[in-house]
């Protein structure tokens, strides 16, 4: 085997013709044969380049409506044939079938037509059977033969055949191998996951395209990659790179924001909120939801889901934050917040959220569903003598998102469309509940009115009790608890509401 191979023989039969025709000229200016089918064939021809149909080669047509072209020993045999393996070559002299050097091929739009909602027909048909084959076969040889399986790469091999003049080493080979079992996989993937939707089997398979280096993990000794495409979900107007640590807040901070529909700002620290309010204008909810705790609001993720404008955006440039997210801001807006170059500013599109969660563990995955549910009034069962207000519902309602989106064990106080305190990630749910008094009464907030939403039900009746005495009157929690009957009737001797949603909302 020799570390440089000339390319002599090429078969071109892609989908995607963008950016080609300076691969035909070079190839052209080679001297190198080229083979081709269908559309490839014809873009040659029209280039002025003569080209070789695979069916002179094969002496078999296209038949099926294309779906067999290129499946033949005359073509294959070109590809996986052992260069200098003399076994090959006399089988290759026998079947006059010529050393094919070069593959450029891609595949069908599979995944780009699964998103187009088509028939299942068309999508069917989009499953390439030839040209993965060609793929892995090109790939599989890549000692011998160069494999581009992505216009993305034309480019790299344009520029080889200018500066290396049609010859190739075989650490660019293994790299263009390497490209290419990489698109072949993630193609396998997206047919696999396609089908897998109904009955699915279990197994776990994902495969993502995009990747961004971070300047670390969770901590400087560690390394971190974002697998995924932020540009498409969001723009940055300012600030430097997301951080492993700001792209989990601001993960948790998108799914929090979306509960809520009427203008609110919240602002998260270590994936919880420290502060969140509900307001008419985008400036009020602000201005209230750094009041919830604004020492803990110092280097947060901030997120609002309306627009940024000017008044709103001089408030909050008063704080130090680390990441701000809307839908949109005013130009008075983007220039006030540009002016502390490293604070990052983002523009969130509308993208569609992954249905599916899931993490390492131990020696394998774990998987599950999105916590898509929410439970509104209608879902409230009133369990004492006291029944909730309307208003108290809807503050009952305005908690329950913020629970579900808290570390468990955790408390939240609320009033009026405003976050007052909350205790997260307790051992103890009395000790959660603790805390959030603690920090409520700090920050000088009266919680008499306020309703308490529980993220899984009270084992004993002390929070409660606990609750009635700091100033709680409404109380919502999943219910469940062999104890919930002890608990209800401290509400009625207590004199406050309780209802129970049948929905726990842990959040580990």
């Amino acid at each position: 085997m020799s570390e440089s191979v000339q390319i002599k023989n090429a078969l071109i039969s892609v989908y995607y013709k963008d950016n080609l025709e300076p691969i035909i000229h070079e190839l052209n200016r080679l001297g190198v044969n080229i083979y081709s089918t269908g559309g490839t064939e014809t873009f040659i021809r029209n280039l002025g380049v003569n080209v070789i149909p695979v069916e002179d080669l094969t002496s078999y047509p296209s038949i099926l409506g294309g779906r067999v072209k290129t499946l033949h020993p005359k073509v294959f045999g070109g590809i996986l044939a052992r260069r200098n393996f003399e076994g090959d070559e006399q089988q290759l002299a026998q079947f006059e079938i010529p050393e094919i050097d070069l593959v450029i091929v891609d595949l069908y739009p599979f995944e780009e037509t699964v998103k187009s909602n088509a028939e299942e027909d068309e999508i069917i048909e989009k499953i390439d059977i030839g040209g993965i084959s060609l793929i892995r076969a090109a790939a599989k040889n890549f000692k011998d033969v160069v494999i581009v399986a992505s216009k993305a790469d034309y480019p790299v091999l344009e520029d080889l055949l200018k500066t290396q003049n049609g010859a190739t080493t075989i650490d660019q080979r293994r790299s263009f191998a390497h490209k290419a079992f990489n698109i072949s996989s993630n193609y396998d993937t997206a047919i696999f996951k396609y089908f897998n939707q109904e009955d699915p089997l279990p197994v776990f398979k994902e495969s993502i395209q995009t990747s961004q280096v971070l300047r670390y993990g969770e901590n400087p000794h560690q390394k971190g990659v974002f697998y995924g495409d932020l540009d498409a979900m969001f723009t940055k107007l300012n600030g430097k790179e997301l951080s492993y640590n700001n792209l989990v807040d601001v993960d948790a901070a998108v799914a929090l924001i979306d509960e809520f529909t009427e203008p609110t700002i919240a602002i998260l620290k270590h994936t919880n909120a420290c502060g969140i309010a509900s307001r008419n204008n985008i400036k009020e909810a602000w201005v209230d939801a750094l009041a919830c705790d604004p020492v803990s609001a110092f280097g947060g993720v901030i997120i609002a889901n309306d627009e940024i404008d000017a008044a709103t955006a001089t408030e909050i440039d008063k704080i130090f934050y680390e990441v701000l997210i809307a839908p949109a801001y005013t130009d008075e807006a983007v220039e006030i917040l540009k002016g502390k170059k490293n604070r990052i500013i983002l523009i969130r599109q509308v993208v569609a959220l992954p249905t599916k969660l899931f993490k390492t563990l131990l020696n394998g995955v774990i998987e599950q569903d999105k916590d898509a549910v929410i439970e509104g009034p209608e879902q409230m069962t009133a369990v004492t003598k006291r029944q909730p207000t309307e208003h108290e519902k809807h503050d009952l309602f305005f908690a329950n998102k913020v629970v579900k989106h808290t570390k468990s064990n955790t408390i939240v106080f609320a009033k009026n469309g405003q976050l007052m305190a909350s205790g997260v990630g307790q051992t103890s749910r009395v000790d959660s509940l603790r805390q959030a008094v603690i920090k409520a009464e700090g920050f000088g907030f009266d919680l008499k009115g306020a309703v308490m939403a529980s993220d899984a039900f009270f084992p004993f009746p002390d929070c409660v009790e606990l609750a009635a005495e700091a100033g709680i009157v409404a109380v919502l929690q999943p219910g469940g608890s062999i104890n919930d009957k002890l608990s209800v009737e401290m509400c009625d001797q207590k004199n406050i509401s309780m209802v129970t949603t049948g929905v726990r909302h842990f959040k580990h």
